[in-house]
């Protein structure tokens, strides 16, 4: 099982109260013949549309000593989460979940706006 990060229970807590179901955890992607984990997959379903939205969330820290390096291995681990879910789950969303405190003090930087932009990334900021 690969380790959790210190946001991922409060964050499946906060989807749960919000009405998510946890259908996953960890949510396993396949690209090829390798297997990869993102942290949690979750529905929610919306009565007025009577269709699921599908989400699958990747957790991140970011606590190396190098966030610039912490962020390019984000962003690769992103796009191979998209790869798999564009063959296994085109209709489920993937978001990069942080806590409120790293997007305050990183994600206001240029470097991860644009980065952020750029890579078209679904971000959830929770405590």
């Amino acid at each position: 099982m690969s380790r959790r990060d210190e946001l991922h229970f409060s964050l499946r807590r906060t989807l749960e109260n919000d009405g998510w179901t946890i259908t996953d955890d960890p949510f396993i992607l396949v690209l090829g013949q390798t297997l990869l984990k993102a942290d949690l997959g979750a529905e929610k379903f919306f009565a007025a549309e009577k269709e699921g939205r599908k989400i699958a969330v990747e957790i991140k820290g970011f606590e190396s000593p190098s966030v610039i390096n912490e962020l390019e291995k984000t962003m690769g681990q992103l796009q191979l989460y998209e790869w798999a879910l564009e063959m296994q789950e085109p209709e489920r969303q993937l978001f990069l979940a942080i806590s409120q405190a790293i997007y305050s003090k990183h994600f206001q930087k240029t470097i991860f706006k644009l980065a952020v932009e750029r890579n078209k990334i679904n971000l959830l900021a929770g405590r």
